[in-house]
C-alpha cells in the first residue's frame, strides 16, 4: 500500500484544496506507478511556520524578512 505523507507550512489549506491534492496525488500514483487507487493512502499535515526551519531560520522568520 503506497503511503504518501505531505507536510507543509501553514496556512491550513481548505477542505476543497485538500480533496484536490489527495485526488491528484492518487491519480499520479495510479498513472505513473500503476498502483491501485483503492490502495493509495495520502495524509496532509500542516505545520506552523515556526515549526519548520531552512538555513538555520524558521519559515516564519524568513517570511517576515522577505516583506
Amino acid at each position: 500500500m503506497p503511503y504518501i505523507n505531505i507536510k507543509m507550512a501553514g496556512p491550513e489549506p481548505t477542505d476543497e484544496q485538500k480533496e484536490q491534492v489527495i485526488a491528484e496525488v492518487t491519480e499520479i500514483m495510479e498513472r505513473v506507478l500503476g498502483k491501485k487507487k483503492e490502495r493509495v493512502m495520502v495524509m496532509i499535515e500542516t505545520l506552523t511556520p515556526q515549526s519548520i526551519g531552512v538555513g538555520g531560520a524558521s519559515v516564519k522568520k524568513l517570511a517576515s524578512e522577505s516583506k
